[in-house]
């Protein structure tokens, strides 16, 4: 129903911020019907929770990452934002963005992005 593609990873510094973008090839009006979620799989691990903002616009977040990163979205432009500030090389991961197809936050998705490569390090 959606196909997504993340963008905006790279290798920043310990401390360092970077915005990751999640763009749906959906219109705005099925767009703004969707919550958006971002996760992440670190070298090693299972893929995890990060954030996730509903059609609402409300949004929750990991312990892990709660202060430091902030989800947002853009319904003109089918784009939902992950904002990360003082990076920690634990965030090191490739983070994935996926659209539930219903409003609300329920773990529940149907499509998901390729993934964007983040290296937290000097």
């Amino acid at each position: 129903q959606v196909q997504l593609v993340e963008s905006g990873g790279g290798l920043v510094q310990p401390g360092g911020s970077v915005r990751l973008s999640c763009q749906a090839s959906v219109s705005e009006l099925t767009f703004e019907r969707y919550a958006i979620g971002w996760f992440r799989e670190p070298p090693g691990k299972e893929r995890e929770a990060v954030s996730c903002v509903d059609s609402f616009g409300r949004a929750n977040y990991s312990d892990s990452v709660k202060g430091r990163f902030t989800i947002s979205r853009d319904n003109v432009r089918s784009t939902v934002y992950l904002e990360m500030q003082r990076l920690k090389p634990e965030d090191t991961a490739v983070y994935y963005c996926g659209a539930e197809g219903i409003r609300y936050c329920s773990g529940s998705y149907i499509g998901w992005g390729q993934g964007t490569q983040v290296t937290v390090s000097s």
